[in-house]
């Protein structure tokens, strides 16, 4: 029992890894109030999340302020870039939504799976960014290039979030407790999931740990040959 209760026992570490979620939805909150920091907030919760599933997370705080720092001119621009497309399919599920007829139906299928796909884009592109230096176009590109190639993870992930949202919102009851879950650790501990269900593909990317690294490899999938935008020294180059 006293084991159980000691510093490291799982109470302790149970607690530990809740509080880390709850400092780092806060964080993720507040740096995306402003709307159009939304994508460099995403990366900082990401490179969080995935150091975390290293076993590696450190400060929270530091971190995430890191990356959200060194990831914000690029994390911004792939965000507008992201939520200019996503608008676009809205205004059209909107449009067809009252529709009748067989086009149209046809139409509403083509534009959800549109919105599949770009959720699927978008849950893979600012982990990327977070821990690989390359352009924003080269990060989309191997984003969606990744998310079809990891479907059944990238549909199950997208699922779980499409499924949290239509629960918060399924009547006033759920959307009051929901929307406290969502305050406290909703944000953080989705991104772990989505960290959790990539980490394979991406320990499979990154070179060896413990490696001395300086310039040793492009991560490229595709004949992209433009130069990185960035240069953080802690991301694969």
């Amino acid at each position: 029992m006293r084991g159980f209760f000691s510093l490291d026992g799982p109470l302790y570490s149970f607690l530990s890894k809740m509080a880390d979620f709850l400092i780092l939805n806060v964080l993720f909150i507040v740096c995306s109030l402003p709307v159009f920091t939304i994508g460099a907030s995403y990366t900082a919760m990401s490179y969080v999340t995935l150091k975390m599933k290293e076993g590696d997370e450190g400060y929270v705080f530091k971190s995430f302020f890191k990356s959200f720092k060194e990831n914000f001119r690029q994390g911004t621009g792939m965000w507008m870039i992201c939520l200019a497309v996503g608008f676009v399919l809205g205004i059209d599920l909107y449009i067809l939504h009252n529709g009748e007829g067989t086009y149209v139906s046809v139409m509403k299928v083509a534009v959800l799976a549109a919105l599949v796909v770009w959720f699927m884009v978008v849950s893979w592109a600012f982990p990327l960014l977070s821990r690989f230096v390359n352009t924003v176009k080269v990060t989309l590109h191997n984003a969606l290039l990744l998310s079809m190639g990891n479907a059944p993870r990238a549909l199950a992930f997208t699922f779980v979030c499409f499924a949290s949202v239509y629960v918060t919102l399924y009547n006033a009851q759920t959307l009051s407790i929901g929307l406290l879950l969502w305050l406290m650790f909703g944000f953080s501990v989705l991104s772990f999931l989505n960290s959790s269900l990539q980490y394979k593909q991406f320990k499979m990317l990154m070179p060896e740990e413990k490696q001395e690294i300086t310039s040793d490899m492009d991560f490229r999938i595709g004949d992209e040959t433009e130069d990185p935008a960035d240069s953080d020294p802690d991301k694969t180059e």
